[in-house]
């Protein structure tokens, strides 16, 4: 994707982390994120046990523990107002770019429907840093937590989605970028709630269903919002959206220890088909399927 000069996003700011560890509590549960089974190609079974316990205590997902290595020093200070966040660094700037372009879509398009939209922030954060739903840490990777109505991102992920699992490109970043934004036009419509009250006192096994059900009406949202913006997009960007929703499909990352029981996000299959109903239908209509009936 090729966003030029056109402008950033002001609902952003930068924390220079401390660390942090998983002190999660309070505040209310997360919203969700992509990457819940990474921790399966990790950690195996018994590490995904362990994490869970821990993320489904915040009523949410953790994304990764993609592994202690990839800590680097951000060289974006703290304290700084969002213009310079944003100018900070290539990558900084594409995300204020991305954040700014779903504000630019979403917002005639909520008008459409006689809503308001009112913008998620998005917090730019170092090792680690506290959100409305606990302990932001830069293992557990990008999520969305309704409490504070905020995206939290450690840009390093994006090296591990692009060396690891092999979804490189700026559109498979702003793929990531765009599913949180989906979880926040669940919590501000309302399905976010209902999805939860579902949830509630259900097996486990159903409870992993309405997730998947979720996850993927986020990926629906993404492609909606790409849809939008097919003027700035490049010869191959779709494909690298494609090859993401692969990449982290629940039967992908779990290979031969998959539990489709276990699912939280759905295959890569679902995930693909998701991502492609969003762009070709190119309007919230097009993803309502995904949650009706709850």
């Amino acid at each position: 994707m090729r966003f030029g000069d056109r402008r950033s996003s002001d609902n952003v700011e930068f924390r220079e982390g401390g660390g942090g560890g998983f002190g999660f509590g309070g505040g209310g549960g997360r919203g969700g994120g992509m990457l819940l089974g990474l921790i399966f190609s990790r950690f195996g079974i018994f590490g995904v046990l362990a994490v869970v316990g821990i993320g489904w205590l915040v009523g949410g997902d953790p994304l990764g523990l993609l592994g202690g290595g990839v800590q680097q020093a951000s060289n974006a200070p703290a304290n700084r107002n969002a213009g310079q966040v944003c100018s900070s660094n290539p990558t900084y700037r594409f995300a204020c770019q991305t954040l700014a372009s779903t504000e630019d879509q979403w917002t005639p398009m909520f008008q459409a429907m006689g809503q308001t939209y009112r913008p998620p922030r998005m917090v730019f954060y170092s090792r680690g840093t506290n959100s409305g739903c606990g302990q932001a840490d830069s293992r557990i990777g990008p999520f969305y937590c309704p409490a504070d109505q905020g995206i939290y991102l450690d840009t390093t992920f994006f090296d591990e989605l692009a060396q690891r699992f092999a979804a490189p490109g700026d559109f498979a970043q702003a793929y990531v970028i765009a599913h949180e934004v989906g979880h926040h036009i669940q919590t501000l419509l309302g399905v976010s709630d209902r999805i939860r009250r579902a949830q509630s006192g259900v097996s486990e096994a159903r409870s992993n269903a309405l997730q998947v059900r979720m996850e993927l009406q986020a990926d629906c949202l993404a492609g909606v919002w790409a849809s939008r913006e097919q003027g700035i997009m490049e010869p191959g960007d779709l494909e690298e959206g494609m090859r993401a929703a692969a990449a982290i499909g629940d039967d992908t990352l779990q290979g031969n220890n998959a539990a489709p029981e276990s699912f939280t996000h759905g295959t890569a299959a679902q995930r693909q088909e998701a991502l492609m109903r969003g762009y070709r239908g190119g309007t919230y209509a097009a993803c309502e399927g995904f949650t009706q009936g709850i």
